[in-house]
């Protein structure tokens, strides 16, 4: 969502109600509306549901959320690409993704990852790459 608000692009979803999120409240500058319950499953499928595609992006393999997602995408039917940055350079992450985008054209991409407490290098890495290629 900060790649979509640093380049001035829409964006949206779905939170947990209560707005929580492992860090405390999702500030209110997120345009995200609250799932009926506080479980981040409900969450997650919903992105998945309301998305065109899914970009899920780790280092390493697929855990917990991330891997319910993938899960969620297949279930739905919903094109699904997953970046392992441990295997990918920078450079070739980005091909695969702008492949990725250029093959679906989502109009609305969710994009999903472990949490920062279980990766702290993921958040600088999914910002970098969505900003190179997004922007």
């Amino acid at each position: 969502m900060d790649a979509a608000r640093l380049l001035a692009l829409p964006h949206g979803g779905w939170v947990p109600r209560g707005r929580w999120a492992e860090d405390g409240p999702v500030p209110p500058w997120y345009q995200l509306v609250e799932t009926p319950s506080p479980q981040p499953r409900q969450r997650t499928r919903w992105n998945v549901r309301d998305s065109d595609a899914t970009l899920i992006v780790s280092h390493g393999p697929l855990r917990g959320g991330s891997a319910l997602t993938r899960r969620f995408a297949r279930e739905l039917g919903k094109p699904c690409l997953v970046l392992n940055l441990d295997r990918l350079s920078p450079v070739a992450a980005r091909r695969r993704l702008l492949a990725f985008l250029s093959r679906h054209q989502p109009a609305t991409l969710n994009v999903a990852g472990p949490r920062a407490s279980h990766d702290p290098r993921i958040y600088a890495a999914v910002l970098d790459l969505l900003l190179r290629v997004l922007g």
